[in-house]
């Protein structure tokens, strides 16, 4: 049994907790450490509050990771997200516990969380965030190419699939998808899941143009396959590449692949779907978008076809979160002494990121739904105040409605062609939010005496 001592030593660390969570959504954009002034002051609380061995990532996260399974088992399908980001601390020499991205003058950590979004592309929250730092001076060093997986930065793919299998197992109303990019194209990982019942699924961008048994390889099988089914989106910009619009062809085969040697297992040949989108006929000056996809599942008929198509252009929803996490909450601006510190600042700034996503998805699918399911009271009400210059109403507003007074708080203009607020100014507003929350109840406090 935890002594008095270990029970108020767990309150201290709890309510510094909720400071950091205010803090931090107040004051994203700047660094966690300031050397003047109020601001300066709390943030010095917040490195001091992740300066404990019980305050780590882990800690932060499970409670959110554990709202977010609940959320899931409301839904019949949920596709599970992962990719990898890099965190650039070059310019922070004094951050210990740092290692080298791509290059050893670049210093820095890599993020890779797995993501729970419906095809609907609402994003329920965060399932698992793996992290990692190279050692120091490993780039450039000769590697064993008969190395065992295990021993490769390439493992967590499958050990992310892993991860989202076994959470099928306490989900059994929902049908669970892994989702990956390129790198996610390993023999293994296809090895972990031939589609039994009761396993997750895997959709998964190609990168390897394996031979087949019959001398051809993978992308010529499925390039002579007929036209299945054809559809037209919207590609967002990035990389890059322009914003415009995309006309695609799909193909599909069932096909088998022979199994890759590996010097420590013997693999066995393994049944998939290759499903390939082609652009034959881009704008003119334009790279044609071409996607081969493999799947476990099957891919017969047009709208299985589309369907598949439209989970991986869900992947562009870690890309947007990963673009909150840097442009809006600024993390590689973070100014902690230690990786130990970091950490669980990250994990902080990481459930504020899914918070803005979360609101900027919901608000599109749900518009009517009324505020109060996602605002605490004092949030929608001072919003409305200093919005709308008059006492809140009785019945709470729209979710739509409520998200556009935020996001006008951050700039948004609101007029009829400007669309759905996006995640930047919803960002902004709800940092402006925090504050009219703050500045109500410390109004509050002078009227009722509390503060002599």
């Amino acid at each position: 049994m935890p002594s008095l001592k270990e029970d108020r030593g767990r309150s201290r660390r709890r309510a510094r907790s909720g400071l950091v969570q205010q803090t931090f959504i107040r004051r994203a954009r700047a660094a966690s450490r300031s050397d003047s002034g109020s601001v300066g002051r709390a943030r010095r609380i917040n490195a001091y509050s992740f300066d404990h061995d019980a305050v780590t990532a882990e800690a932060v996260l499970a409670p959110h990771i554990a709202c977010t399974v609940a959320r899931m088992g409301a839904h019949p399908r949920v596709l599970c997200i992962e990719d990898t980001s890099e965190l650039d601390y070059t310019g922070r020499p004094s951050m210990q516990g740092l290692g080298p991205l791509n290059l050893e003058t670049r210093q820095g950590l890599y993020l890779h969380p797995t993501l729970a979004v419906t095809p609907e592309r609402l994003c329920l929250g965060l399932l698992n965030v793996h992290r990692w730092v190279r050692e120091p001076g490993s780039l450039g060093q000769d590697k064993d190419p008969k190395r065992a997986l295990e021993e490769k930065e390439s493992v967590r793919w499958v050990d992310g699939y892993r991860q989202v299998d076994e959470l099928a197992e306490q989900l059994p109303n929902t049908r669970l998808t892994y989702v990956a990019d390129r790198e996610a194209d390993i023999y293994d990982l296809f090895v972990e899941a031939p589609c039994p019942d009761t396993a997750a699924d895997w959709l998964v961008r190609g990168q390897h143009d394996r031979v087949l048994a019959d001398g051809k390889t993978l992308r010529q099988q499925v390039a002579e396959a007929p036209v299945l089914a054809a559809t037209t989106f919207e590609r967002p910009a990035s990389h890059g590449c322009t914003a415009r619009t995309v006309h695609q062809e799909l193909r599909a085969v069932r096909i088998t692949l022979p199994a890759p040697r590996r010097p420590d297992r013997t693999l066995p040949a393994v049944e998939i779907t290759a499903l390939l989108a082609s652009e034959p006929a881009p704008p003119t000056g334009e790279e044609p978008v071409v996607w081969l996809l493999l799947t476990n599942l099957p891919v017969d008929t047009p709208a299985q076809a589309l369907e598949k198509l439209q989970w991986y252009l869900c992947r562009w929803q870690i890309e947007v979160y990963f673009r909150i996490l840097k442009s809006g909450c600024r993390i590689e601006k973070l100014q902690l002494e230690k990786r130990e510190r970091l950490e669980p600042a990250l994990a902080c700034y990481m459930i504020v990121a899914w918070r803005v996503l979360f609101l900027t998805m919901l608000g599109r699918e749900c518009p009517d739904m009324p505020c109060d399911v996602v605002f605490e009271t004092a949030e929608w009400h001072a919003v409305y105040i200093v919005t709308e210059r008059k006492p809140p109403p009785d019945t709470p507003p729209t979710l739509d409605r409520m998200v556009r007074m935020i996001a006008g708080l951050g700039g948004f203009l609101n007029r009829k062609s400007d669309g759905f607020p996006g995640p930047q100014t919803l960002w902004i507003g709800l940092q402006r939010a925090a504050d009219f929350v703050l500045a109500m109840e410390a109004q509050r406090g002078v009227g009722d005496g509390r503060y002599g």
